[in-house]
């Protein structure tokens, strides 16, 4: 968490200890900063800044994701069409804090829907025989709702390998930073390994009789509510951790483990009008059997981000999770 990236000394006045600087004598300079509460100015300078030296990864982290909309016309005019428009890259990576947790409509939502609408890909096109390299190469940035310790890192470690920029927008539950399940073992991190834009279901699914596509903090809740009803042979989840460029090929390739009559749902924790609910449901579409469509499983359409009250949060999400898991 940004919260302790640097320590104090509590004896000796002034003196602080970095421990990020500190991981071997050969790294890169790293710093960190606390800035004022101008999500417009700051996330202009940060801009800015990755452009004039793209060999800095330059993170923007908002202290919920809901607080980027101050900066919307730096998102808008600058980071989502930059290339596009104005013959710019940037490795730029903004840190969005996004998840129904019950903190009230001010801290629950960083609009993913709104980062996804504006994406340059065609819902259409299944794009056949293109390979990862050239989407990151086509898309005006990357949109990303990662759930491991690994795939982060990943992530970020792609951003200075590539060779070239582009934006990166990751959606980052609070509550994965302490959540038991959400952690990675170093061989995950180690050479050999790489970024996974899907994580499939690693359980057997030659009897499944439901596949869960879902993306974020939403798997672990789905993943401890099968458990407790024992329905890991019946119903599987797959996570889809890079929503834009869509991952096709492996989507594709997933679709086909199954039996043939196994129903196929998106549950998201957000609204039916927020969400990647939108963006995904034709995209998957395109690899489904014709006239088969992807089924909904979520809270219907709402005018607020997310309630205020406490009770109607858990009722929403009982809610949720019996009709995720209903056969």
């Amino acid at each position: 968490s940004l919260r302790h990236p640097v320590l104090d000394d509590q004896d000796v006045d002034g003196k602080v200890y970095n421990p990020l600087q500190n991981l071997s004598s050969s790294q890169q300079k790293y710093s960190v900063s606390n800035s004022s509460l101008s999500e417009f100015g700051v996330l202009g300078f940060e801009l800015g800044f990755s452009q004039h030296n793209p060999n800095s990864l330059v993170c923007w982290e908002a202290q919920f994701g809901d607080f980027f909309n101050t900066a919307q016309p730096i998102v808008d005019q600058f980071i989502s069409s930059g290339q596009d428009k104005w013959y710019r890259q940037s490795n730029l990576v903004m840190l969005l804090p996004h998840g129904m947790e019950g903190m009230g409509p001010e801290h629950s939502s960083a609009r993913m829907e709104r980062f996804l609408q504006m994406c340059n890909d065609d819902e259409d096109c299944k794009y056949e025989g293109v390979s990862s390299d050239q989407q990151l190469w086509d898309c005006n940035w990357q949109i990303m709702n990662v759930t491991t310790p690994a795939n982060m890192f990943h992530a970020l470690r792609r951003q200075m390998y590539m060779k070239f920029r582009k934006p990166l927008v990751i959606f980052t539950p609070k509550s994965l930073l302490r959540h038991p399940l959400a952690r990675s073992s170093f061989d995950e991190m180690i050479p050999g390994t790489s970024f996974k834009p899907i994580i499939p279901e690693s359980n057997d699914v030659t009897k499944t009789k439901k596949l869960i596509l879902c993306s974020g903090k939403a798997y672990y809740d789905l993943f401890e509510e099968r458990a407790q009803r024992g329905l890991e042979e019946e119903i599987a989840i797959t996570r889809i951790e890079q929503l834009h460029p869509f991952p096709h090929s492996l989507i594709e390739e997933e679709l086909r483990r199954y039996p043939q009559d196994t129903q196929v749902s998106w549950v998201q924790e957000e609204h039916k009008n927020a969400g990647a609910w939108s963006y995904v449901k034709p995209r998957v579409e395109n690899h489904l059997s014709l006239g088969t469509e992807l089924e909904y499983i979520g809270r219907g359409p709402a005018a607020s981000a997310a309630t205020g009250n406490k009770k109607i949060h858990k009722t929403e999400y009982k809610k949720l999770m019996d009709h995720s898991f209903a056969l």
